[in-house]
């Protein structure tokens, strides 16, 4: 199983979710109620971590339940919507059980997402939808340097997708846990590979250059 990197900052993350990078947050939630569309029904909020979106999912007319595998951002989900823990990559949901899997900001949490991506294309019922938003592949990763804000400087490192520590900024969750970077590439595939039609993406940042990359799939129905 992998290991809960989030365990030891939980309180920390959430914190920074409803303070530090509020207006940040509002720009994810804004990506995710585009995409995901209005219910009703149940969405799996996967790598739910503290269940900061759940009240948006409601919002868009959806019952959010999650799963996530740190049992410290689970004590904070729990006032928020109806959790369990597990493996994002072993999910303990039945095949085409739900019409709707959300991963929000979790891509980069994990060692294997395409193993994710897969689970929740077995949990989606025909037509069900898939919904994720993360941080850009192009623009955010440990081989880029946001120190300023009207430029990126980008080295050699897009391709490598170990976990790394390495960051421009100090104060963020990078610093704290790591990350596993997806090219996006990787990350197309990974969608189709796994029986999805991938039918919308989206960008957004708050300055020139994109910092959210945001994508809708919808699974295949039964011939």
């Amino acid at each position: 199983m992998t290991v809960a990197a989030y365990d030891a900052h939980a309180d920390w993350y959430e914190q920074f979710a409803s303070d530090t990078a509020a207006d940040y947050m509002t720009r994810v939630r804004r990506q995710l109620a585009d995409l995901i569309g209005p219910g009703p029904g149940r969405c799996l909020d996967l790598c739910c971590g503290t269940g900061a979106h759940a009240a948006e999912l409601r919002r868009s007319g959806w019952e959010p339940v999650g799963v996530d595998l740190s049992g410290g951002q689970l004590r904070h989900a729990r006032a928020r919507l109806p959790v369990t823990r597990g493996d994002a990559a072993a999910l303990p949901v039945a095949d085409s059980a739900l019409p709707a899997v959300a991963c929000v900001l979790a891509h980069t949490d994990v060692p294997d997402y395409p193993a994710v991506i897969a689970e929740a294309a077995r949990v989606l019922a025909p037509g069900g939808r898939f919904v994720h938003v993360g941080v850009h592949p192009c623009f955010i990763g440990p081989f880029a340097d946001r120190s300023d804000p009207g430029r990126i400087v980008v080295d050699g490192g897009y391709a490598e997708r170990e976990r790394s520590f390495r960051v421009w900024s100090t104060h963020g969750v990078r610093a704290r846990v790591g990350a596993w970077h997806v090219p996006l590439a990787d990350l197309l595939n990974a969608v189709t590979a796994a029986g999805l039609t991938l039918t919308r993406t989206t960008e957004s940042g708050s300055g020139p250059v994109p910092d959210l990359f945001a994508l809708l799939a919808v699974k295949h129905r039964r011939s």
